[in-house]
């Protein structure tokens, strides 16, 4: 090939990389700048964030996709705490006693920032009451009416002894009574008699003192047999007196609170229910006790006291609620449970909340890939928010795993946007398999990875920088040190004409490169610790590619950086390991004998071919088929391998280098070892751009480097990916010295040319190639194999299988037809 075809697919210096010079940040140090409070080159995520938060019907959920490390968190959370505070303040929330039904406890709704107090109040009435009971019914008034009530009992009852008394005496009997017991005894002579007096009587007295005694007994039954209801309305009385005065008592206790939530309809009715509830509760828990037992207080509170669901700052806007570990118990809220004796029980003070009770009218922002790994979580959220009630519940419940009583709180209207930050892989695959995913996140707020560059890219990038110094107390930076990170970012962005959206990969090396700063003591972060930075983070990682490299030059991995070979050349491929990626050469080998096996993809073959890879083989079937046998049958078998490759292979980024070192194969003309090459083709030859074009350079130029520059080694890269070029400054002096080359092509005869040397030869107007040429010797060698089988084909059963069964030496050999002038490239 002449050095004028090799000059013009050479490129030069200045197209390998776009460095950003410190001339093109005006400022002397980032102190000068102010800070940005943006998000930078994201115009259409920010206007989607925008509309979906701004939309007030129901379903404009909002699902923000992206790769972790391009702001896509730290932006949305800053946003809707700024929308959030100019919003209105949602109303605070509390849980109260449901005395007619306890487990199933209600729900008051108060004004934003009064919960508290609420609380508060109701603390008070329960020490009022404290302090009121058992008082109360310690005073004289109540005291001189309980006695009444007791002399009206006693008097009826003493009125009907007294007639039997009367009678008892009238025969003798006296009468004798006491607190439990009323018994008659016989008399004689106006004393009463004991048993041995008693037995001493002649048998007619005592037997008439039997008859007088059972008679007075049946007497007495009769008068007393008003007697239970003489106690239950002296019971009604006493009961209808303590209401009364619970009443009473309670009346300028509760008038204040009553008063001062006369607005508030829940509350009234939950301070009426409270009261006919005291009317009981006084009664059975306040007479006869001891006000300072701290277990009465306890018993009051579980009663009475409300439990707090939810309570905002009275002028802080909505609420913005970032849940990191969304179970369902964190989100939904969760009811516990106290073991007394080993039972359970629980009450309405035992309801914790969740994030969406604190976020409710406001905003809930959670991580897809959390929410959808915990169980039960999704579809209870869906129906959440279609329904937009919050149901407090246990998930178990439906799946009969509660052994105990549980509580079903009153549900609590849910008006509220939810957020959720995820991949985009998570993204297509929810709207592929959910139906209702895109009813309910109707907005998509889409976090671009790349950043072009605009008038005011660069000046906002270096107010970022600015921004997140500040932030985290990090020293400013120099118009240099951030030139040099511009250029990082490009070429973490693999693009001249773009910036890498990655904040968070730049702000890890900033921190890193501020604790170099730190360590050598300087005041100002300079284009030196950044250096310094990168170097160190390169040492850490390069361990595997340093060993790779050890390898190659050792022998142990074959790789060529010199010579010619037939049906070998040196793909690129990029290998990922952790956080890191870098390029490794690797051999690509082909053979062809004759046959109808067609290109066997030997990775495809042993299960270690990617889909893609394997794609890129049959695309190579395609090319040669369609470019050199149009005149007859495409009748070969060949195999093409990634030589020890032992993991699995994807992209067809190698089928560029394996095209040419199958047409090497075929053409038996030896390709230049001193090259590498990478590029996707398709069926028409054309050159393709691929990925991790920059490593791939990189990791062939380390290899060269080790073994030493000749000059002649270089890369082939599809022109395509020249704009992808952000390399390393040694690679780049080394091509500015003359040591290192890079070749851009566009079609396989220009990388084939490169390989092997000389033209690979240009079709005519009929499809023909120019004689000799490498193209014309692949034509003659796929026809002579199509010959064979055809005359394999054309031969009688006998003769063909006498043929198979002899052995190959006595084969006559058959002489391939030649043009003169071939095979010199060869020798």
């Amino acid at each position: 090939m002449s050095k004028r075809s090799l000059d013009a697919l050479r490129l030069a210096p200045e197209s390998l990389t776009r460095p950003f010079a410190p001339e093109q940040f005006n400022f002397s140090s980032t102190d000068d700048l102010e800070p940005f409070r943006g998000v930078l080159g994201q115009a259409r995520a920010v206007e989607a964030l925008q509309f979906g938060v701004a939309m007030p019907r129901p379903g404009y959920n909002v699902f923000v996709m992206g790769e972790p490390g391009t702001g896509r968190f730290s932006f949305v959370q800053r946003y809707l705490k700024a929308e959030a505070k100019r919003m209105e303040t949602p109303a605070d929330r509390v849980y109260v006693n449901h005395f007619d039904e306890p487990r199933e406890p209600r729900a008051l709704e108060l004004p934003a920032g009064t919960a508290s107090d609420f609380i508060a109040d109701i603390n008070q009435l329960i020490d009022n009451l404290l302090a009121t009971f058992p008082a109360v019914f310690e005073t004289p008034t109540y005291q001189q009416k309980k006695s009444a009530i007791d002399r009206g009992f006693n008097k009826r009852y003493d009125q009907a002894l007294d007639v039997i008394e009367r009678l008892s005496l009238e025969k003798g009997v006296a009468l004798y009574r006491d607190s439990t017991n009323i018994a008659f005894t016989p008399m004689a002579d106006g004393k009463a008699l004991d048993e041995a007096e008693f037995a001493q009587l002649p048998e007619a007295d005592r037997e008439r003192f039997h008859a007088d005694i059972a008679a007075l007994e049946e007497r007495l039954n009769e008068e007393l047999a008003s007697l239970p209801q003489w106690k239950r309305e002296s019971s009604n009385l006493l009961r209808q007196l303590n209401e009364e005065t619970i009443t009473v008592a309670l009346q300028p206790l509760l008038a204040p609170l009553s008063e001062k939530y006369a607005e508030n309809a829940g509350v009234c009715a939950y301070l009426q229910a409270m009261q006919i509830n005291l009317l009981k509760t006084a009664v059975e828990q306040l007479v006869d006790v001891d006000k300072a037992d701290p277990q009465l207080r306890k018993l009051l509170e579980e009663m009475y006291c409300p439990s707090l669901v939810v309570g905002h700052h009275a002028h802080g806007g909505a609420p913005v609620v970032f849940e990191s570990h969304p179970t369902y118990d964190n989100l939904f809220g969760r009811i516990e449970y106290s073991s007394d004796q080993g039972a359970l029980y629980t009450s309405y003070r035992q309801l914790r909340p969740g994030a969406l009770h604190r976020a409710n009218g406001g905003y809930l922002v959670v991580e897809a890939e959390k929410l959808l790994g915990e169980p039960f979580v999704w579809e209870a959220l869906k129906r959440a928010l279609h329904s937009r009630q919050l149901k407090m519940e246990s998930p178990l419940g439906d799946l009969g795993r509660i052994a105990t009583v549980t509580l079903n709180p009153q549900v609590i209207p849910l008006q509220l946007k939810v957020i959720i930050i995820g991949s985009r892989q998570l993204y297509y695959a929810l709207q592929d398999h959910d139906p209702d995913f895109q009813e309910m996140f109707r907005v998509l707020v889409d976090f671009d990875e790349d950043i072009p560059l605009a008038e005011d890219s660069l000046e906002q990038f270096a107010q970022l920088m600015k921004t997140r110094t500040s932030e985290e107390g990090m020293a400013p930076m120099t118009g240099a040190a951030v030139a040099r990170l511009a250029t990082y970012s490009a070429r973490l962005a693999e693009h001249q004409g773009r910036l890498s959206a990655r904040i968070g990969d730049l702000f890890q090396l900033v921190s890193e490169a501020d604790f170099i700063r730190q360590l050598a003591g300087e005041k100002i972060t300079d284009v030196g610790h950044i250096e310094r930075a990168l170097k160190a983070k390169a040492t850490r990682t390069g361990r595997v590619s340093a060993r790779i490299i050890d390898d190659m030059l050792a022998g142990i991995i074959l790789i060529d950086t010199s010579g010619a070979a037939v049906g070998k050349c040196n793909g690129l491929t990029v290998l990922e390991v952790g956080d890191s990626a870098f390029g490794v050469p690797a051999r690509i080998s082909a053979t062809v004998y004759p046959g109808g096996s067609g290109i066997v993809d030997i990775e495809r073959e042993v299960s270690l071919g990617q889909p893609i890879h394997s794609k890129g083989v049959m695309i190579l079937t395609g090319f040669l088929g369609s470019r050199y046998a149009q005149e007859f049958p495409l009748e070969i078998s060949a195999s093409i391998a990634l030589e020890q490759s032992y993991g699995y292979v994807d992209g067809d980024s190698a089928s560029l280098g394996e095209v040419c070192t199958l047409i090497s194969a075929l053409s038996r003309t030896p390709l230049k070892q001193c090259f590498a090459i990478t590029g996707s083709i398709n069926q028409f030859g054309e050159v393709q751009a691929v990925g991790g074009v920059n490593e791939k350079i990189e990791g062939f130029f380390r290899l060269c480097e080790a073994r030493g520059l000749t000059g002649e080694q270089g890369v082939i890269i599809p022109h395509s990916n020249v704009a992808n070029l952000m390399l390393d400054e040694r690679v780049l002096q080394a091509v500015r010295d003359g040591q290192f080359n890079v070749y851009a092509v566009r079609h396989v005869d220009e990388a084939l040319s490169l390989l092997v040397g000389e033209a690979a030869g240009h079709p005519d107007e009929k499809g023909r190639f120019p004689k000799g040429s490498v193209n014309a010797r692949v034509v003659e060698r796929l026809r002579d194999i199509a010959e064979i089988g055809l005359e394999e084909e054309g031969k009688p059963a006998e003769e063909k299988a006498k043929a198979e069964a002899e052995p190959a030496a006595a084969k006559p050999a058959k002489t391939p037809r030649r043009k003169k002038g071939e095979g010199d490239a060869a020798s």
